[in-house]
């Protein structure tokens, strides 16, 4: 299922406000410097179409930051996600393939998909640390949306994917005019695709593949590894921040209550173990620890990449550490 229709601003905002009354939307929205995602409650939000990434990483939508494992969840209406990047369609891949997974089968992040629509929009944008595609990632909708959108010219172009997008979405076309976008239009759309992959190729193109990456990791030594973790704070920013990183605790709480809580492989003690051993004491062990996860261990055990190059680590790093400047030095 494939259909493309183009709306006026006006009415989609207007088509957005009926959603919201029945369903929980979200859209990626400008304040001041940072672009997050929002609750939709109006059309006066400034809401930021075609942009390089939100802050808040997808993920967090399906695995909470904090979240009761034991007390069910009555709250079963739909979530309308839009706006959503490439580089965070890609990630859900990974997440899919290890808590749907039968022997890691999570039943909360089950339902979370489930009541959750999709809807990706493609980037006219690139951040400072973006590098989707050198990871073989598009910088717009491929796979994983149930919807996609662009906006073009006073227009939203919103093109349909899956059925469950259609019963959704596609109940704009009840209430509101709709028409077939135009060759040109279109052809802009793919112009503006070809010139972000462009760019992007052209500000990573020293950067190694992921599978090289995963190579020249596993043969480093440990000199590259403790010079860049001098300045890490041990802040988990780069984990938590991160669209395919899902590690966390399990906390136990009187009454059978269990709490499951995100956690960072950055932070001391993650490993500690009985008589208080820890394999990862060494701040530059956790460092390239993290790394071994993301581009040799994962690539073992799943067949999905666990790095789309969102670029939000480096983003984030109070250390200003960026893994690419790591990953260049290390190839060239």
């Amino acid at each position: 299922m494939k259909t493309t229709f183009q709306i006026t601003f006006h009415d989609w905002h207007s088509f957005l406000q009926s959603l919201s009354e029945k369903n929980t939307v979200y859209l990626p929205v400008k304040t001041d410097e940072n672009i997050d995602y929002k609750l939709y409650t109006n059309d006066k939000i400034d809401i930021a179409y075609n942009v390089a990434k939100p802050v808040t990483p997808l993920k967090t939508f399906f695995i909470p930051v904090k979240e009761n494992v034991v007390i069910e969840n009555k709250n079963y209406n739909k979530r309308i996600i839009i706006g959503i990047p490439g580089c965070d369609l890609k990630a859900i891949e990974i997440l899919d393939e290890i808590y749907l997974n039968e022997v890691f089968f999570d039943g909360n992040y089950k339902e979370n998909r489930e009541r959750s629509i999709l809807v990706g929009t493609d980037c006219y944008e690139t951040g400072e640390n973006c590098h989707c595609t050198a990871y073989g990632v598009e910088p717009y909708p491929v796979n994983n949306a149930d919807a996609s959108l662009v906006s073009m010219d006073g227009k939203i172009i919103l093109t349909i994917h899956t059925i469950k997008g259609q019963e959704t979405l596609g109940k704009i076309r009840e209430g509101f005019p709709v028409t077939e976008p135009s060759p040109e239009i279109l052809k802009l759309v793919e112009r503006k695709r070809e010139e972000v992959k462009n760019r992007l190729n052209e500000q990573n193109k020293l950067l190694p593949d992921y599978s090289k990456t995963g190579r020249l990791i596993k043969d480093s030594g440990e000199e590259i590894w403790a010079t860049y973790a001098k300045t890490c704070v041990s802040c988990g920013a780069c984990a938590t921040s991160c669209p395919t990183c899902t590690c966390f605790l399990l906390i136990d709480r009187p009454d059978f209550e269990k709490v499951r809580q995100v956690d960072a492989c950055q932070y001391p003690g993650f490993e500690r173990i009985a008589a208080g051993e820890d394999p990862l004491r060494k701040k530059f062990v956790r460092f390239r620890n993290r790394y071994l996860c993301k581009y040799v261990w994962k690539p073992e055990s799943f067949h999905s990449i666990a790095c789309t190059g969102c670029g939000r680590c480096i983003d984030g790093c109070i250390g200003n550490i960026s893994k690419n400047k790591i990953f260049i030095e290390m190839n060239q």
